[in-house]
C-alpha cells in the first residue's frame, strides 16, 4: 500500500464519519475536483471551499444517507484509483439509488491535487425525478 493509498482510505473514512474538515484538509489549496458531466453536480470545482459549496453541501442538503464506499484501490506513482459504490436517498422524492464509481485521485506534495469522478450519471439522477 502506498502512502497515497493510505491517504485516500483515510479520506473515505472521514467522509463516512461526517468529518468534512478532515476531508477538505487532505486537499491541496488548488485541487481540481471534477464531478462527472451529466451528473447532478457535474463540472469542475477548484479549491476545497468550492468543493464544499458545489458538492458536499449539496450532497448533505439534498440526500439522506449518502455514502461512497470503496471496495478496491489501484495505485501507481502519484495516482490512486478507488472503485466502489454510491448509495443514497433523494430527500425530495424519497427514492434511492446505488451506482458503481471509479474515482481517480492524483497527488502532489502529499495532498490531493485532483479528483475525477466516473459513474453512471443516469442512475444517480433517476431518484431526482
Amino acid at each position: 500500500m502506498t502512502d497515497h493509498t493510505a491517504t485516500v482510505k483515510t479520506i473515505y473514512a472521514a467522509f463516512a464519519a461526517g468529518d468534512i474538515p478532515s476531508v477538505l484538509g487532505a486537499m491541496s489549496p488548488d485541487i481540481h475536483w471534477t464531478e462527472a458531466e451529466g451528473g447532478p453536480y457535474g463540472g469542475v470545482s477548484v479549491g476545497p471551499a468550492a468543493v464544499l459549496a458545489n458538492v458536499f453541501m449539496k450532497l448533505g442538503g439534498e440526500w439522506d444517507g449518502f455514502s461512497a464506499v470503496p471496495q478496491e484501490f489501484v495505485a501507481q506513482g502519484d495516482t490512486v484509483v478507488a472503485l466502489g459504490t454510491y448509495a443514497a436517498t433523494f430527500k425530495a422524492t424519497g427514492k434511492s439509488f446505488t451506482a458503481p464509481f471509479a474515482h481517480v485521485w492524483k497527488f502532489r506534495d502529499g495532498k490531493a491535487a485532483s479528483f475525477h469522478q466516473h459513474t453512471d450519471t443516469a442512475v444517480h439522477r433517476r431518484p431526482m425525478a
